[in-house]
């Protein structure tokens, strides 16, 4: 199940989805909760009529009780027996930090598109919805802010990779699942490795450790560089990295000190200014590559659909959707 139209407020954006097995279990939401047991009986109607269909819950919608809290309306497309090997690719693909657009349509089967720089939407015939690689966050230090970062980063839901030179902040990480690993001298990590999708954070009290890591960050397409301290403190660290050579113009790039609460001196707020600042880039990364991000990789399918072979009939129920 997807989302291809929204009209007002909806608590979710196109290309949302919902996955339906046969026994009715589900992995994902298209709401706050307010249609989520409706559409999954629609879900089980097409499953078992092997028909694609569409519905609209919210305003128009002809479930009269269902109303959406905030007054909009969401047009959904419901597709049976998609093809498991390319649920499959999705998600290998996503894992593997790729951009990946599904191809959806009332007529043809769920197959992967070569656009990747494309709009989630409507195009004729066919919906595409474009998903982004996860956030993902290394954090580079030692103490309580480390933690408290990665602590909040894994209940945001990013990928979280600590790199640290203190042994007990890499074993507490540790705890938290994310990928730890220590940093035995200083010098450049292996584990430092950065994509349009992923930010480097820079938590150091003892900036001697900061230098070459930082250099290695900036030779990186790294979505976000920054790193904490005062203003006095930046400025150092700027003239330091400028005297190793580092040019302007990655050195503006550094966002020093991070954070979007000016002065944060506890290790809880800092994290919080911190992460939202760098949730902040991310949903600007996803916006300029226009998409609408989601979690598809996360989805965990909890037994097989039905067989995929199977062909499927069309069945337009309710509505035509609204413009595209």
């Amino acid at each position: 199940m997807t989302i291809t139209n929204v009209i007002g407020h909806t608590a979710r954006s196109p290309g949302t989805h919902l996955a339906v097995s046969s026994t009715g279990a589900s992995v994902g939401s298209l709401s706050g909760g307010c249609v989520e047991a409706a559409a999954i009986r629609e879900a089980l109607e097409a499953i078992k009529a092997v028909e694609t269909s569409t519905i609209r819950f919210g305003t128009g919608s002809p479930y009269i009780d269902i109303r959406l809290p905030c007054g909009g309306a969401m047009d959904i497309l419901i597709v049976p027996n998609p093809p498991i090997a390319v649920l499959a690719e999705t998600i290998s693909r996503l894992e593997r930090r790729e951009t990946v657009s599904l191809q959806l349509s009332r007529t043809e089967p769920v197959a992967l598109g070569a656009d990747l720089e494309s709009t989630t939407g409507w195009l004729g015939e066919t919906f595409r919805a474009v998903h982004r690689p996860d956030l993902r966050l290394v954090i580079l230090g030692h103490g309580a802010e480390t933690i408290c970062l990665a602590r909040l980063a894994v209940a945001f839901g990013a990928d979280v990779v600590v790199i640290s030179p203190d042994d007990a902040v890499v074993a507490e990480a540790g705890l938290l699942s994310v990928n730890a690993q220590p940093l035995q001298r200083q010098g450049r990590s292996d584990h430092l490795i950065g994509d349009p999708f992923s930010a480097a954070v820079f938590l150091f009290h003892d900036h001697a450790w900061e230098s070459d890591l930082l250099i290695q960050a900036l030779d990186q397409d790294f979505l976000l560089i920054g790193a904490m301290g005062s203003q006095a403190t930046h400025k150092r660290r700027i003239e330091n990295l400028r005297l190793q050579g580092v040019g302007q113009e990655k050195l503006a790039s550094i966002l020093g000190p991070i954070g979007l609460i000016p002065g944060a001196r506890d290790p809880q707020t800092l994290a919080l200014s911190i992460l939202s600042q760098v949730v902040a880039h991310y949903e600007e990364r996803c916006a300029s590559k226009a998409s609408h991000p989601a979690k598809t990789h996360q989805l965990e399918v909890k037994e097989p659909l039905p067989n995929a072979t199977a062909p499927v009939r069309v069945k337009q129920r309710h509505f035509e959707h609204a413009e595209r």
